[in-house]
């Protein structure tokens, strides 16, 4: 089994964690880990990495189109775990996919085949989008065999007994969804971000914001709000796409991610400073 690197670690320095998504395999198997080293190197402290499936429920037009280019290229479950064994990173990977993947991979029924394959391979922890806290308990089950974390998003109107179940189930960090709706890169933030953050202030985990965040301006508004981490998946994705339409070399595009992870990250640090003293800046 492979030394996976302890995710809610990533969490537990004075900054707060920077946790990209990218779709494995797009928009094929080799560009894509250079696109994925390089978020490494723009400051990374987590890695969410999309295991394409057919149908995306809570994905926007962005991340679909990265899943099907992703599919089209050849990636599988096992495509994918080759990738992440081949991957040049030191920081956690976070297998973000949905739960029929995981529950019919292998020759036997259920979650624990694809945890303990991915588990050996090198990914921390799982976020599956379409998996209800209630219904978690096989995946949570063979989590806690690998040591493996299992992170829940909690929308805007998540409440009540499925609020309390997630809390039950989370561990590693929690992703915090910033608005309603499906995920994509947005021009503001959501008000509904310091409500949400509030209402899981007790959580005994990270939190991590994600859904809508383009810019370093976005992150320092987060973290500001109170958040542990920031998560951005379509504004990275947007790259890879613009540059796979435009024909762009990988090595250009690698260029792009890393640059634009370091603004991500820098604004998320940002955050923090003014969190630190108390100083929201008029013109934010």
């Amino acid at each position: 089994m492979a030394n996976n690197p302890d995710l809610a670690g990533a969490f537990e320095r004075d900054d707060p964690a920077f946790v990209p998504y990218l779709a494995a395999g797009d928009p094929d198997y080799e560009a894509s880990l250079e696109y994925v080293e390089a978020l490494a190197r723009g400051g990374a402290d987590v890695i969410e990495l999309g295991l394409p499936f057919s149908e995306p429920i809570a994905e926007g037009k962005t991340i679909q189109d990265a899943i099907v280019r992703a599919l089209d290229a050849g990636m599988t479950p096992d495509r994918y775990f080759e990738f992440v064994a081949e991957l040049d990173v030191d920081v956690p990977l976070v297998c973000m996919t949905y739960y029929n993947l995981i529950y019919q991979y292998g020759q036997e029924e259920g979650p624990r085949p694809f945890v303990e394959k991915a588990a050996d391979v090198g990914i921390t922890g799982f976020v599956v989008p379409d998996l209800p806290a209630e219904e978690a308990d096989p995946l949570r089950e063979a989590c806690d065999e690998f040591d493996l974390d299992l992170v829940f998003i909690v929308a805007p109107t998540t409440r009540g007994d499925r609020l309390d179940r997630m809390r039950e189930q989370v561990s590693g960090y929690v992703y915090v969804q910033a608005r309603l709706g499906t995920t994509g890169a947005r021009d503001d933030v959501s008000d509904q971000t310091d409500e949400s953050l509030a209402r899981i202030d007790d959580w005994d985990v990270p939190k991590a914001v994600g859904f809508g965040i383009k810019e370093g301006d976005h992150a320092a508004r987060i973290v500001r709000a109170g958040a542990d981490g920031i998560i951005v998946g379509s504004a990275l994705v947007d790259i890879v796409a613009e540059g796979y339409e435009n024909d762009e070399p990988v090595s250009a595009v690698a260029d792009r991610l890393e640059a634009k992870a370091r603004d991500l990250k820098e604004g998320a640090l940002r955050g923090a400073q003014q969190r630190a003293e108390s100083v929201v800046p008029e013109d934010q």
